[in-house]
């Protein structure tokens, strides 16, 4: 189902932010770029939600193209909900009790 529904789980949007911020102390276009690459990454992954790599515990992930960042998501019939905004080269799986209850 093309353009599915997508929301944000809360953690996912702080991290984002806190990611942001991170390459924003360091430099204005890098942060804007990464903030473009997850713009670009929510519309893929609702575009075509089966289209990216399977990863953890049923979950499937948009890895960044110039960032160590990925969105990781899971489908569900209604929606798609972004899990986190991870940096790969910390916690694999940090994110996983997310799964339980998704938009607590």
């Amino acid at each position: 189902m093309p353009n599915q529904p997508f929301e944000y789980h809360p953690e996912a949007i702080i991290e984002a932010h806190q990611a942001f911020h991170w390459y924003a102390d360091r430099s204005e276009q890098a942060a804007d770029r990464f903030w473009n690459e997850l713009i670009r990454a929510r519309e893929l992954v609702a575009d075509r939600p089966q289209g990216w790599t399977p990863y953890f515990h049923g979950t499937r992930v948009f890895q960044f193209r110039k960032y160590p960042y990925g969105l990781v998501y899971v489908e569900r019939p209604e929606k798609i909900i972004g899990l986190a905004v991870c940096h790969f080269r910390r916690r694999p799986g940090y994110w996983r009790d997310r799964l339980e209850d998704p938009l607590e």
